[in-house]
Order: C-alpha cells, then sequence, then structure tokens
C-alpha cells in the first residue's frame, strides 16, 4: 500500500507547526530540502518542512531531467565531484529503478569540434575508471559510418567519429516527491503552499549580536492565515530564491547580505519522439560560445518525445520572472537544424517549453576586508555555512549528489548544536517496487491516452503526492503538459470536478475547490509558458 500523502496529512502538518518544536525547519520544497528532511528525519530529528509553492516547483521540475557524473566536469580537474557523482548514480539505478534509469549517450565529433578523439577517449576512460566501472555499458567508439546507422540524419558532413557511453535519465519532480513522502513517513511534518514570511528571532535573556532565529512565521496560502513554527535550527533549502530569504534573515540581524549565486538561466524545447528519434542522448556542441546542449529522448514522456536543451544564460533577479524568450527558442534550433538539418523541423514542431534557474554557487574569495563574489567562474559544488541568527544556509548542489549533500547539512547543522551525529540510516526509496502498484506515471508508459486513466492517475497524485492545484498534476505528476501540443487542456474542466470530488467540502459546506478558478489558473499558468510563441516566429 502507498503511503497517504495528501491534502489529509498537510492538514496534519499544520497542526503541528503551531503547536509542536522541531528540531529543524527546512524551507523549500525542492530535491534538496526534501532530501535533508529525509535523511534528518531517519535520524530521529523532529523536522518541519515547508514550501511556498508546490513540491519541485522551481528548478528541481525544470531540470534536464539527467542523473550524471558530469564527464565535463573532468576538464576542471573535478575528480572528487565526479567520483561522488557517478557512486549516487550507481546507487539510484539501483534503488529508484522507476524513476531513474540507463541512458545512452552520442557524442559526434567533427573535424571543427574542439575536443579531438584522442582527448575525449581518454576523458571517457577515465570517466569509466571513476564509476569503478559500474556502468550500464562502457564506452566505446564509433566510426562516422556506425554513428551514421545509428542516426542517420545526423549531419554527416566533417564527421570524423563518434563516440557511445552511458548515464542516466530520471523524473526529476516525482524523486522529489517520492522523497519527500518518505520524509513523512519517517516523522517528518511537510505542507506545501506555505511560505516563510518572518523569521522568529529569540530576543531574551540575549545581547543584540547573540540574537538568534527559533523560528519563522509562514503563510498558508490556502486558508491565507498566519502561524509561527518554531525551531531550533531553520535551514534555508531554498535554490534560486536563497538570496532572496539570506536578505530577510540579514534584515534582521542588522547586517547587509552579499549574494551567494550566481544564478543562470536555463530553457528546454520539446518535440515528438517520432519527429527527432533519437536512439539516445545526442550530445551536441555550439561552436560559437562552447555550450553544450543535448537532444534527449523520452519515450516514457506520454507517446514519447525529445526534450532539447538547455541553454545558459543571465537569470532575471527575482527567478518567478524567468521565462522562455524567443531568441532562447531560437538558439536551441539553431543546434537542431546544425545537427539534424535533414528532418527540416520547425518552431510548429515544438510541442512544448520550459524555463528554470540553476542556483548555481558563486565561488567566493576574501578580499580585505569583506567577501566578494566571483562571476567569472562557477562550481556546481555547493556551500553550506552559518547564516544570520544561527540559520544554515546551502547554495549550490547537484541533483545527482542530493542524498550525499543533505547528509553534509544535517551533519554540519547538528555540530553547530553541539549535538552527537545519530547513525546515517540509508532507505532507499523504492525496495521493493511492485509493478502492479499504480503510483500516478504507469499509465504516462500507455500514452496518457484519455479522461479514464488521467482521473484514476489524479486521484492516486491527490491522495499520495498531496497535489492541491490542477496545474500541480498537469506540470509536476504527470507530463500532461509536457507531452502533449494540446497540453492536456480539453480535459481541464472535467479533471478539475475530479479534484473536487477527491479533495471534499469545507466545513460550512461550500465546495472546497472552484472549478472554473482551478481551470482559468491551469490555463493561465500554460498562456504563461507558450508567451514565446507570441514573437512571431511561426
Amino acid at each position: 500500500m502507498a503511503t497517504e500523502f495528501s491534502f489529509r496529512t498537510r492538514k496534519d502538518a499544520l497542526e503541528s507547526f503551531k503547536k509542536d518544536v522541531f528540531d529543524f525547519l527546512i524551507i523549500g520544497g525542492g530535491i534538496t530540502g526534501a532530501a535533508v528532511a529525509h535523511d534528518a528525519a531517519l535520524r530521529g530529528l523532529k523536522v518541519a518542512l515547508v514550501e511556498k509553492s508546490d513540491f519541485a516547483y522551481g528548478t528541481s521540475s525544470r531540470s534536464s531531467k539527467l542523473i550524471h557524473g558530469g564527464l565535463r566536469y573532468l576538464e576542471n580537474m573535478e575528480f572528487g565531484l565526479v567520483f561522488e557523482a557517478l557512486s549516487e548514480r550507481d546507487y539510484l539505478l539501483k534503488t529508484a529503478p522507476t524513476m531513474v534509469k540507463p541512458l545512452p549517450f552520442y557524442l559526434p565529433i567533427y573535424s571543427d569540434n574542439k575536443r579531438g578523439p584522442l582527448i575525449l577517449r581518454l576523458g571517457l576512460s577515465l570517466y569509466d575508471l571513476l564509476a569503478l566501472f559500474k556502468t550500464p555499458g562502457r564506452h566505446k567508439k564509433l566510426s562516422s559510418r556506425e554513428l551514421r546507422e545509428m542516426i542517420p540524419f545526423l549531419r554527416s558532413e566533417g564527421l570524423v567519429c563518434g563516440f557511445s557511453y552511458f548515464d542516466a535519465s530520471m523524473w526529476d519532480d516525482v524523486l522529489v516527491v517520492k522523497t519527500l513522502r518518505a520524509a513523512q513517513k519517517a516523522g517528518a511534518m511537510v505542507a506545501n503552499y506555505v511560505e516563510a514570511i518572518e523569521p522568529l528571532w529569540e530576543t531574551s535573556g540575549c545581547e543584540d549580536s547573540a540574537r538568534q532565529i527559533r523560528g519563522f512565521c509562514v503563510r498558508d496560502a490556502e486558508a491565507g492565515c498566519l502561524m509561527n513554527i518554531r525551531a531550533k535550527r531553520v535551514i534555508v533549502c531554498a535554490g534560486p530564491w536563497t538570496d532572496k530569504i539570506g536578505a530577510m534573515l540579514s534584515s534582521g540581524a542588522n547586517g547587509g547580505w552579499r549574494n551567494w549565486l550566481s544564478p543562470s538561466k536555463g530553457v528546454h524545447i520539446l518535440f515528438d519522439l517520432k519527429k527527432l528519434p533519437v536512439p539516445g542522448a545526442v550530445v551536441m556542441d555550439q561552436k560559437e560560445d562552447g555550450r553544450i546542449a543535448f537532444a534527449i529522448p523520452r519515450p516514457d514522456f506520454g507517446a514519447g518525445v525529445t526534450i532539447v536543451g538547455t541553454t545558459d544564460g543571465p537569470s532575471p533577479s527575482d527567478p518567478d520572472q524567468a521565462a522562455v524568450e524567443a531568441h532562447e527558442v531560437e538558439y536551441l534550433m539553431q543546434l537542431v537544424r546544425s545537427y539534424f538539418g535533414k528532418l527540416d523541423l520547425g518552431y510548429r514542431d515544438i510541442i512544448s517549453s520550459y524555463v528554470g534557474v540553476r542556483p548555481l554557487a558563486a565561488e567566493v574569495s576574501k578580499g580585505d576586508d569583506a567577501e566578494k563574489t566571483v562571476l567569472q567562474k562557477v562550481s556546481r559544488e555547493h556551500h553550506i555555512a552559518e547564516g544570520p541568527g544561527g540559520s544554515v544556509i546551502v547554495a549550490g548542489g547537484k541533483y545527482t549528489t542530493h542524498r550525499t549533500m543533505a547528509e553534509e547539512i544535517v551533519d554540519f547543522t547538528l555540530k553547530l548544536e553541539n549535538l552527537s551525529l545519530p547513525p546515517k540510516t540509508s532507505t532507499p526509496l523504492e525496495p521493493r517496487y511492485i509493478a502492479s502498484e499504480l503510483d500516478g506515471r504507469t499509465a504516462a508508459d500507455d500514452g496518457l491516452p484519455g479522461f479514464p486513466q488521467l482521473e484514476a492517475q489524479l486521484r492516486y497524485s491527490v491522495r499520495n503526492e498531496m497535489v492541491m492545484h490542477l496545474e500541480d498534476f498537469y506540470f509536476r505528476r504527470v507530463p500532461l503538459y509536457l507531452a502533449r501540443a494540446d497540453h492536456g487542456v480539453p480535459w481541464a474542466e472535467r479533471l478539475a470536478y475530479v479534484l473536487a470530488d477527491e479533495l471534499g467540502s469545507a466545513r460550512d459546506g461550500e465546495p472546497r475547490v472552484d472549478v472554473l478558478a482551478e481551470v482559468e489558473r491551469l490555463k493561465a499558468t500554460v498562456a504563461q509558458c507558450e508567451r514565446w510563441r507570441k514573437k512571431d516566429l511561426l
């Protein structure tokens, strides 16, 4: 039986928030916050987690959906990071088989490539070695003929040879939800649509300079009410919103906040897999700027799609304002035409798009009188430090290493409390996966065929994945928006009635869900995602 993780358990969490004192209050319901909650709860700590929107709303549902060691990090001599990531890749492939699956990669080498075959072969050999050869398949060198046989629509002009190797694909948003559900099962109190508003400062018996944050005032967005959550330590796992919350904490500490992040905006576009039928992820090199992008097949997304991305550009200061822009779509289309021009793909072939902000940790160097952010080089390795009022702030990180990062964060926080470290408990998310269990995604393998199956998926997601709104389901539980040209909008009203039926009625007898409002909210979100199409590209 699946563990209930629903609006009912959310209500229980809200009641607990009001009356209990927690060891940790975690702000942020992306993969980092989820993993920290899971790790801490498994150690017997009393944990609360709040997320201002839906779980995985931000970066954690808008990635390239890959679990990988980071082949390109070898150029920066980041061997430790690559070794750790490859170890975690092996662990996740074994323990989360429905969410993390082997994926072949193909790396075409052209005569004008910056990196020649010899350098790449050495790099891939080192990649296999750092994985301790625990990989779905070792790398192979492919002749140009072999590569063209595998990908007949690949540009052949200047093609010298190629390589194949393995990494993995993942369901990023599902991984977050299942981690949070496991955290709740271990004792954590978890709620989405609860926003951190203002830190609670402890002033009694303390000098001003020694004031400590002992929780947060939060707002329940569903009920519109405020409440205080009290905790010994606040851990900020807010992804691209880290600097925004850091500034909030600093204002109460009478100090300034220096940004920890050098965020980067990434855009992806999606095609029908039949129109861009790559047999595995194809690595694409943008000659003009040296960036790397991928064409990634996802046959498990609806009837099958190919994800192309990502871009890498400056992000707005407010991550909520990040949007897909026409010039970013054009950038990716140029790559597609460069590598797969024979397919004659155009803008009308783009099914959907999405944008995310990567919370890259800026390198920090010590100045004469303060720290200053160095933006020229950004690492995906994370930073953990004590913030204002004894808070713990996390910046950066890598999806693949979320478990080991969470362990480090919990260890760091416990040391601040001068507590002996409880033993780390490693519990697989899917120790015994039963194929017959409806987990909200099995139907996606059948192409999301229509309403009856979607109704069953939605009911499951309400009861076991804490879906509160229709857009939670469409964007972060099943790939309805991503995998269909109509984005599933024709089913919106019928599914809204299913949502209303599941969530029930409020105490006064009025419907808890406004069906028309849910439909309009979903349509508005879809329209925002598709706004770039109005830029006369079609």
